[in-house]
C-alpha cells in the first residue's frame, strides 16, 4: 500500500525549525483554575490546569508535540515521512495538525464509536482517518492496524503514545512544574493530584514532576466505574468518558508507583461537566468533569483543606453530538447533585 505525499511536500529543514518554534509558543503553560465549591455543606477549592486552552484544545498537545520535536531531535521522525497512529480523538487531532504544520501526512485509526466532532476536526486538519468497529477490535484493533500499516509502509513514524516515555517526560517537564509553581505563587503546595488515565502521561508526569521538585505529593490514577480496566487488569464494560480506559492498561503506567485508583461513574461525570458550563461558564469536555469529582473525593481523604489538583483535559466542543448536550438522570450515590459551584479564580505565570 503507498500513500499519496503530493499534498504533503517535504519541508526544508530551516522552515521545519521555525514551525517547532511557533507551535512550541501555543502549547502549554495554561492558566491554573482554582474552583471554589461546597460539597455536602463543606466548603473547599479544587485546583485544575486549564488544558483545553493548548492549540488544538486538549492536554493531548503536549505530549504530542513533545513526542514530535524528541523524534525530529533524535533523526527518527525525518522530512516527509508519514506518521501513523492509534487513537480515541484527542491525541490524533493532535498528530493532524502538527503533522499539517511540519509536512508530515498523518493517518490516524481510531474506534468508530467516538464522537462526530473528533473525527470531523482530525478530517479538517487534512489527515486520513481509519475506523475501527468493535467487531475489528476496536481500539486494541486501531493500535494493530497501525503497527501494521507501520511495517508496510516506508518512511513511517508511530510514535506509539501508550508506551513512549516521551509521553511521560512531556508532562514530567510542562504540565507537573507549571502546577508545582502556579500552586507556589498562591503559598500552596500540592497535596495531591488526581487524572484520569488514557495512555497515563499525565499521572505519570507529574508523578515524576512531583519527585523531581520534591514535593510529598500523592497522585491518584482515575477510572470510569462502569469499566474499571484499572482496578481489574483488563478490559470489563463500556464507559461514556472519551478518552480515558482505552481496553488495556498502557505500558507506561507503573501503578505501583501511584495512590489508590479512584473511580466515576460516567454519567456523574457528565452531569458535572454541564454543570461547570452552565453555571460557571467553563466548557469542558466529560473527562473534566470526572477529575473534578475525583478531586472531591481525594480531597474526603486527604482533608477538605487539602490543596489538591487536576486537570480539565478538553473543552465540551468536541462532545455536542454525545450525551453531554442530553438531559443526564441522576442515579443513588452520584456526587455532582450535591456540587454547589460558588466561584472561580485564575493563576498565569
Amino acid at each position: 500500500m503507498t500513500l499519496d505525499r503530493s499534498q504533503s511536500p517535504v519541508m526544508p529543514a530551516d522552515a521545519r525549525s521555525r514551525r517547532l518554534g511557533g507551535l512550541a509558543a501555543l502549547i502549554g503553560n495554561t492558566p491554573l483554575v482554582t474552583v471554589r465549591l461546597r460539597y455536602r455543606g463543606r466548603e473547599c477549592r479544587v485546583h485544575a490546569k486549564a488544558e483545553y486552552l493548548n492549540l488544538t484544545g486538549s492536554i493531548k498537545d503536549r505530549m504530542a508535540f513533545h513526542i514530535c520535536r524528541t523524534a525530529i531531535e533524535q533523526g527518527v521522525l525525518a522530512p516527509g515521512d508519514t506518521i501513523v497512529e492509534a487513537t480515541s480523538g484527542n491525541t490524533g487531532i493532535a498528530f493532524a495538525a502538527f503533522g499539517a504544520a511540519l509536512g508530515h501526512p498523518v493517518v490516524i485509526f481510531m474506534p468508530d464509536w467516538m464522537s462526530e466532532e473528533r473525527k470531523a476536526v482530525i478530517r479538517s486538519f487534512g489527515a486520513d482517518i481509519r475506523l475501527v468497529s468493535r467487531e475489528a477490535g476496536g481500539f486494541l484493533g486501531s493500535i494493530a492496524n497501525a503497527e501494521s500499516l507501520g511495517q508496510e509502509l516506508g518512511r513511517v513514524f508511530l510514535p506509539r503514545q501508550f508506551d513512549n516515555q516521551a509521553n511521560v517526560e512531556a508532562h514530567a517537564t510542562t504540565t507537573g512544574p507549571e502546577l508545582i509553581a502556579q500552586l507556589s505563587s498562591q503559598g500552596l503546595t500540592p497535596d495531591a493530584f488526581v487524572a484520569g488515565v488514557g495512555t497515563g502521561g499525565t499521572v505519570m508526569g507529574v508523578a515524576e514532576a512531583f519527585s523531581r521538585g520534591h514535593v510529598d505529593a500523592r497522585v491518584h490514577p482515575l477510572e470510569p466505574a462502569e469499566s474499571p480496566t484499572l482496578s481489574t487488569g483488563h478490559k470489563v464494560g463500556r464507559h461514556r468518558i472519551q478518552g480515558v480506559s482505552d481496553e488495556f492498561i498502557p505500558g507506561i503506567l507503573r501503578l505501583d508507583r501511584l495512590a489508590p485508583v479512584i473511580q466515576v461513574h460516567d454519567g456523574d461525570a457528565i452531569l458535572m461537566a454541564q454543570k461547570l458550563a452552565r453555571e460557571l461558564g467553563l466548557g469542558v469536555g466529560i473527562s473534566s468533569g470526572a477529575n473534578l469529582l475525583g478531586a472531591l473525593q481525594v480531597l474526603d481523604r486527604e482533608g477538605w483543606d487539602a490543596t489538591v489538583a487536576t486537570v480539565f483535559c478538553d473543552d465540551n466542543k468536541k462532545y455536542l453530538s454525545t450525551d453531554l448536550s442530553r438531559a443526564e438522570p441522576v442515579h443513588p450515590g452520584f456526587m455532582s447533585p450535591d456540587v454547589e459551584l460558588l466561584d472561580f479564580e485564575t493563576t498565569v505565570l
